[in-house]
């Protein structure tokens, strides 16, 4: 039988072997492939921003960085896969917007958003643009809340769904503006796009990404962007305050997050990591092209950030009677 003070060097032992090997794994990472969970489908501004900052990532950490699509219901799919992972860095969260607002519009979640998921960087705020169907005279926001207000319930809005960016921008405009619009949330951006240029809804307020091009094109006419200062790629259109809506500012924003629990040193190495690169002109450049403005941040400031957003969203939900589905 071990005596005391044997069985206490050997627990000391086994401790300091335990904390050498949680140290070195955590001073090789990555060895190993990274998992970036992308909530939406291919092929969408979430989407863009994971390939960008994830093949530059993978550069800088020696390691693949692999973007893994899991798209569905607003994009807790997503985000409940990556609050359930291994808390070792290796699987990783594009996250967006619906990390704070999905809990206020969901009666349940399978994950708690702020204690399952730690954010680690804001990488992009994206703004949406105030886009209509060519068919309609309008040439400003001024005429199109003219025709609203006169024709209540006749314009319709289509959005990608309850509560994301583009629900929560229309809902905004309407109580800023005092007009009632037809509300029509489909099941994800592209049927609503879908419709908006075939002519069954009137308008959208799209993501910047997907919006600019059709505005450039001629086939749908940009009224106006719903961030505080004009997008770069569509300088000519004015912010929705610029066109006469003061104080209106409706912004998405992206980010990378782990699972709660991730070694500190692990989620401030990638910090460190996806801060160096967006100091870059490369990637800042490969960012503003697709209309999205590059913000960066602290661990502690993205959290903080995230628990406002959080806040803001349950206000919002309240005062807009928005029932949890």
């Amino acid at each position: 039988m071990k005596k005391p003070f044997q069985l206490s060097m050997a627990l000391v032992a086994t401790s300091l072997v335990l904390l050498s090997s949680l140290a070195t794994a955590e001073d090789a990472y990555p060895s190993k492939p990274i998992r970036l969970v992308v909530t939406y489908p291919p092929g969408g501004s979430n989407d863009m921003v994971a390939r960008i900052v994830g093949q530059k990532l993978a550069v800088s950490l020696g390691q693949p960085v692999l973007v893994d699509n899991k798209p569905g219901a607003s994009g807790n799919i997503g985000m409940d896969f990556v609050a359930k992972a291994p808390k070792d860095g290796y699987t990783l969260l594009l996250a967006h917007t619906g990390l704070a607002s999905n809990a206020h519009l969901f009666a349940k979640l399978p994950f708690d958003p702020l204690k399952d998921i730690a954010p680690i960087i804001r990488i992009a705020d994206q703004s949406n643009v105030l886009i209509i169907n060519p068919k309609w005279p309008f040439k400003n926001v001024a005429e199109l809340v003219a025709y609203a207000k006169a024709n209540p319930g006749k314009l319709s809005v289509g959005t990608s769904g309850l509560g994301g960016p583009q629900d929560v921008a229309a809902r905004r405009f309407m109580q800023m503006t005092g007009t009632d619009m037809l509300n029509v949330a489909y099941k994800g951006g592209a049927p609503a796009l879908a419709d908006l240029l075939g002519g069954q809804i009137d308008l959208m307020f799209e993501t910047s990404p997907t919006a600019v091009p059709y505005a450039k094109s001629g086939k749908l006419r940009a009224l106006a962007v719903t961030g505080d200062k004009r997008l770069s790629t569509l300088a000519d259109v004015p912010t929705v305050a610029e066109a006469g809506i003061a104080g209106y500012k409706s912004v998405g924003w992206v980010g990378l997050a782990a699972p709660a629990g991730t070694p500190p040193a692990i989620i401030a190495k990638l910090n460190e990591q996806v801060q160096l690169l967006l100091n870059t002109s490369e990637m800042k450049k490969q960012i503003t092209d697709i209309s999205l403005d590059v913000t960066g941040s602290s661990v502690a400031g993205f959290n903080s950030f995230v628990r406002k957003e959080w806040d803001d969203y349950a206000k919002f939900v309240k005062d807009s009677n928005i029932t949890p589905q």
